[in-house]
């Protein structure tokens, strides 16, 4: 039964006052991405500075149910920056207006990044988030706080981060210290505040 269709024989029986409109398409409040205690998770890309002569190293495996991302920053050479993405899969997250990360850190800063553009060339919109050692937290990371980027420099001309248009997500550690580091993720969530 549509909507209208519902309204009208709440009139017809003269109780409108007391009908409520079902939801017709109910939609969860959050999207499961990715759950790397799912055996099938894609493989992902370990990108590191030595694309443009650093010498960061860093490895991305996923074992016990959760994916560990871990390495070495070094700032020689003008490197400084490790990063990991997943392989580009189309996802639309219209309606939804975060992301929300199942995290266990280090105490160090990473960005969660979003790519709308498969090229490996293309802008892509990081947000940082701050861990805690040794504790799981979630971070949600508002959509709006997406800003296109390229090699760390912010584009003034790119436009605005499109929820619809998603092909790849990822972490990125770029946070100027030289060291090892070691981020495990369970689950990487889209999620909507104004959904029931």
């Amino acid at each position: 039964m549509t909507p209208n269709a519902f309204r009208a024989m709440c009139m017809l029986a003269g109780v409108a006052h007391l009908c409520l409109i079902p939801a017709m398409k109910a939609t969860a409040p959050e999207k499961v991405l990715i759950d790397f205690s799912n055996t099938d998770t894609p493989a992902w890309q370990v990108v590191n500075d030595d694309v443009m002569g650093g010498v960061s190293k860093s490895r991305f495996v996923v074992t016990n149910g959760t994916a560990v991302f871990r390495g070495k920053v070094s700032l020689a050479n003008n490197g400084g920056f490790a990063s990991v993405r997943s392989s580009p899969a189309k996802l639309d997250l219209t309606g939804f207006d975060a992301f929300i990360l199942r995290v266990r850190g280090d105490g160090r800063t990473y960005k969660f990044t979003v790519r709308t553009d498969s090229s490996f060339h293309g802008p892509i919109y990081p947000c940082a988030f701050t861990t805690k050692t040794g504790t799981w937290e979630e971070h949600r990371l508002a959509f709006q706080d997406f800003v296109p980027t390229f090699r760390g420099y912010v584009l003034t001309d790119a436009p605005a981060f499109d929820p619809a248009r998603v092909v790849s997500v990822g972490i990125l550690i770029a946070d100027k210290q030289a060291g090892p580091f070691r981020l495990e993720l369970a689950w990487i969530k889209a999620s909507s505040a104004a959904r029931p």
